[in-house]
């Protein structure tokens, strides 16, 4: 199962590493606990919209990119995940399985993208 709260923590653990910074200075900026802040970083507590919106502003990063990278990470999880369940599935019906059109978000043209899912990869590739 893919958790939100375990990728949104590893993109603001990344963020505050990129910076060079320690949970003590960030939680300090943040005005948040540095224990309630790690515990976030791990992916074992969620954040509110009000917490995140202060680590943001600590970090210097805007919300929505946060978010996007966030979001970008989450496809790639569930590109895994669809990828490793049709392992299972039978050779003839994954064969059909292999183009996948990936929806349209916020107006971007749909494309093409083939998966090609052998037991210890995923490739993503745009046709």
């Amino acid at each position: 199962m893919i958790l939100l709260r375990r990728l949104l923590g590893d993109v603001l653990r990344r963020q505050r590493q990129r910076q060079g910074r320690t949970l003590r200075e960030v939680s300090s900026s943040a005005r948040v606990s540095l224990g309630y802040l790690s515990e976030v970083e791990r992916g074992q507590k969620e954040a509110s919209s009000e917490l995140l919106s202060a680590i943001c502003d600590a970090l210097d990063v805007r919300m929505s990119e946060l978010m996007r990278e966030v979001s970008d990470e989450l496809s790639l999880a569930e590109l895994a995940q669809s990828a490793a369940a049709t392992e299972s599935v039978p050779a003839p019906v994954r064969s059909m399985l292999n183009s996948v059109s990936v929806a349209s978000v916020a107006g971007v043209p749909t494309e093409r993208v083939t998966i090609k899912a052998p037991a210890e990869a995923v490739d993503v590739v745009a046709a």
